[in-house]
């Protein structure tokens, strides 16, 4: 009864005009974000992030959080149709409703990964409801030892399961821990790797970080490497589906909500396996005719499924970062650094110091959730028009827009250089395949991290053993082990194994 009263309370704030309006501002701006060709909802988020430096908190977290859900729908329109995933996640979506769209059921494909996300975006959130106090409750008695190892977790999976190489991985995330050492030590107040320059002493603002890594980066790269892209598109079909499309989708909504829920649950970070698991799930399950389709004419299931685990994954995931402060992806990354611009730490004590807040953004992700399937159904051909700008005068206006935003935070020269040398390290990123999600998050908890590390030693009175003799913590260091060499031990037998069969002389 009391999780209901605060839901209601929360609906009460949600429901308020001016909130109202903020959300419908955030789920339009988010969806046009996602649909521009190789815009992901990092991006859209970094790219909008200063605009809000003068709004109330809670109508620019409702803002936020209609931005993140807008630009993850809006992403399956552009995969769909022309083929350029903005993100990882929408790469499954594009493997077969591309397909679908150039066997003319485009329609078809925008309908069912709309609903898909639709159905998954509202179940995962009421698990967010259920679950997120139970878990903000667990973690109150957590200590420090436990804290420092949950996110020593973190950053490992982070950096393990993002990207091709878990070194580039480890390499990014070290890059982002040290600059979140830039600036004044948080117990004996002594300058840090500032260089000297006054402009260092209060650190590197994760805003500029943000907007440097994904929104110029994204521009700089496509100017310096991407060639001229063919801006084609397919015919749009009326947005529909035949009794024969919805008796083969739902069933796999269903399957990539729960297959995508408990993955944003865990703090262990991307979307990329549970939506990959979903299409391998329907393509293992279709039989006869359907089974044929993949891969050909496109199968709906293809694009039902994936695109309900990917919107189950990121609605879920907002349970570690509004329960433990840790950020699972590029997008939560963003949405943390958003949380703290407005001195709010998310953790166990976030639904007890700022619980009208909370209620009121959960609350909003259900009248979010509504106003997205509103806007993407009946006005994706207005959507579809915004494929037709062309990338320079598109990327021109990312750029104008990045420049503006983070000029106008602190009105500092510096920042701007620091913002274009930021985006010139984050081409170099793409340029080599490093992931950047392990920078931003190592930025984050890495001074998070620090202050647990430093109060765990204090009360084990300077012994580091503090970690073993604590069970949780024991446990997390015992998880964070088998995250780090059970993949690497697994690869190693499977190819000594292939070896021995190879080098095994058949009869």
């Amino acid at each position: 009864m009391e999780l209901f009263n605060a839901l209601m309370a929360g609906f009460a704030t949600a429901v308020t005009p001016i909130n109202l309006l903020w959300a419908l501002l955030g789920c339009a701006l988010g969806t046009a974000v996602g649909v521009l060709p190789g815009i992901g909802p990092a991006v859209a988020v970094a790219m909008l992030l200063p605009i809000t430096g003068k709004v109330e908190i809670t109508a620019s977290m409702i803002f936020f959080s209609g931005i993140y859900y807008g630009a993850m729908y809006g992403g399956s329109t552009t995969s769909i149709l022309l083929n350029t995933p903005g993100e990882t996640a929408s790469m499954v979506t594009a493997m077969e409703g591309n397909k679908m769209a150039k066997s003319g059921r485009a329609g078809a494909a925008l309908a069912t990964a709309a609903i898909g996300s639709f159905v998954a975006g509202t179940i995962a959130t009421v698990v967010v409801t259920l679950f997120a106090p139970a878990v903000a409750d667990f973690a109150v008695k957590l200590g420090p030892p436990e804290y420092f190892m949950l996110m020593v977790l973190a950053f490992t999976t982070v950096s393990a399961v993002l990207g091709q190489s878990s070194l580039r991985g480890m390499t990014a995330l070290f890059l982002g821990l040290a600059l979140g050492c830039v600036g004044m030590d948080q117990i004996s107040g002594a300058a840090r790797y500032t260089a000297g320059r006054m402009e260092l002493l209060d650190g590197i603002d994760i805003v500029l970080v943000a907007v440097g890594l994904f929104a110029v980066a994204e521009v700089l790269y496509a100017a310096l490497y991407e060639g001229k892209v063919e801006d084609s598109q397919n015919k749009l079909t009326r947005v529909h589906m035949s009794a024969r499309d919805w008796k083969r989708s739902w069933p796999a909504w269903i399957r990539g909500t729960i297959i995508g829920t408990p993955f944003g649950c865990v703090p262990a970070g991307g979307t990329e396996i549970p939506t990959f698991l979903s299409y391998a799930m329907e393509k293992k399950l279709a039989k006869g005719e359907n089974k044929n389709e993949f891969g050909k004419q496109g199968a709906i299931e293809g694009v039902a499924g994936p695109e309900a685990a990917n919107n189950a994954t990121v609605t879920a995931a907002l349970i570690p970062l509004l329960t433990l402060g840790i950020p699972t992806s590029n997008t939560t990354a963003v949405l943390l650094g958003a949380f703290q611009n407005y001195g709010i730490n998310p953790g166990p004590q976030l639904f007890t110091s700022s619980a009208a807040l909370v209620w009121a953004l959960i609350a909003s992700l259900y009248i979010g959730n509504i106003m997205l399937l509103v806007l993407n159904l009946p006005m994706v051909g207005i959507w579809v028009k915004l494929l037709r700008v062309p990338r320079p005068q598109l990327y021109a206006g990312i750029l104008i827009f990045a420049t503006v935003g983070a000029y106008g935070m602190r009105q500092s020269t510096f920042d701007l250089f620091l913002l274009y040398g930021i985006g010139m390290l984050g081409v170099l990123m793409r340029r080599f395949d490093f992931p950047t999600a392990p920078v931003v998050v190592g930025m984050i908890l890495g001074p998070l991290a620090e202050a647990q590390m430093r109060n765990a030693v204090a009360i084990g009175e300077g012994s580091f053993s503090i970690f073993l003799q604590r069970p949780m913590s024991l446990t997390l260091i015992v998880i964070v082990l088998a995250v780090l060499i059970l993949p690497r031990a697994l690869k190693h037998w499977a190819e000594r194994r292939m070896a021995h069969h190879a080098a095994t002389p058949t009869v």
